[in-house]
């Protein structure tokens, strides 16, 4: 059995589209949520098998995948994120790069020498990689207004990735890759008037609009906290309204607070744009905690762990 396992926001679909666009394969799709990324859980492994994982943490992935490859598994992986202990095997490709300027499908990109480079600058926008999405933007001979379509395209595969369940999502992640799979290019999504570009887009603008309505409820000059109420909307936008709100204040963190159902906070956090450190290691302190330097996150918040949390951000972007 073939098994592709990936991340459900634009860097984990994107990374998969430049693969089997190069290799076709009849493959199980295992993904989710963004926030989803221990996936490899989800496989029963058999000798043979052969797993591609793409941009989930192989750090929270450690034990599942060492399990694969005792089991006679292959395995590829390529991801940006922490890992924790790398297993050296024979059965084992690992395309690791923790450059916080970089995500996994530019590291996909390099491995395919650029044939499909458009989509891997798509994705690096996605992953709020603005300035480097820019420069290769640029250095292909982009002009600005193709550059603010991939742009915007990164943008809406990313949003449709957020969310407590599949079912906040307008599209599945798994259905989201099959139909961007019939178009090589990303400006062939864009010039077809039918596609789910034209769908996230609408969507997107409205949860947008509602995000930004609600003002800061704790603001310094190295953090910005914003409360989100217990809404579909809410969880929807999270991710990229933090995102948004980076790139509008370059020297300053960011946190976007969503309410559970059960009273805990999902979070967001995001560091400052121009000091892109910290960000997984602060939420890795916190259980369901973790993430890159640049932009991390923590499933299930308690209510009382609050307080510690912002002042242990505002603390530490003050150094």
């Amino acid at each position: 059995m073939i098994y592709d396992i990936f991340n459900g926001d634009a860097d984990g679909i994107i990374a998969l589209l430049q693969l089997r666009f190069e290799t076709p394969l009849d493959s199980q799709l295992i993904t989710g949520v963004k926030r989803n990324i221990k996936l490899v859980k989800n496989v029963k492994v058999n000798k043979g098998d052969s797993l591609t994982i793409l941009d989930i943490s192989m750090e929270k992935n450690s034990e599942e995948v060492n399990q694969a490859l005792q089991a006679g598994a292959k395995v590829f992986y390529a991801d940006h994120h922490r890992t924790g202990d790398i297993p050296e095997h024979k059965n084992f490709a690992a395309h690791i790069d923790l450059d916080a300027n970089t995500c996994t499908s530019l590291i996909i990109d390099k491995l395919l020498a650029g044939k499909y480079h458009a989509w891997a600058i798509t994705a690096a926008y996605g992953d709020n990689l603005i300035a480097k999405a820019d420069e290769l933007a640029k250095q292909a001979g982009y002009s600005l207004t193709q550059a603010e379509q991939l742009k915007e395209l990164g943008v809406l595969i990313n949003y449709n990735g957020y969310g407590a369940s599949v079912a906040d999502l307008h599209f599945h992640p798994a259905e989201l890759f099959k139909i961007l799979l019939a178009y090589r290019s990303p400006f062939d999504v864009i010039s077809d008037q039918h596609s789910a570009f034209y769908k996230l887009r609408k969507v997107y603008q409205q949860d947008m609009d509602n995000a930004l309505s609600i003002s800061a409820n704790h603001q310094s000059e190295f953090l910005s906290v914003y409360e989100l109420p217990d809404e579909a909307w809410s969880r929807r936008i999270s991710g990229v309204y933090g995102n948004l709100l980076a790139n509008k204040t370059p020297n300053s963190s960011h946190v976007v607070l969503t309410k559970n159902k059960e009273g805990s906070y999902l979070v967001s956090l995001r560091a400052p744009l121009n000091n892109k450190q910290g960000a997984g290691d602060l939420c890795s302190k916190f259980n369901t905690g973790g993430g890159r330097a640049a932009a991390a996150g923590i499933n299930v918040l308690a209510h009382a762990s609050l307080k510690e949390f912002i002042e242990l951000v505002d603390c530490y972007y003050r150094r």
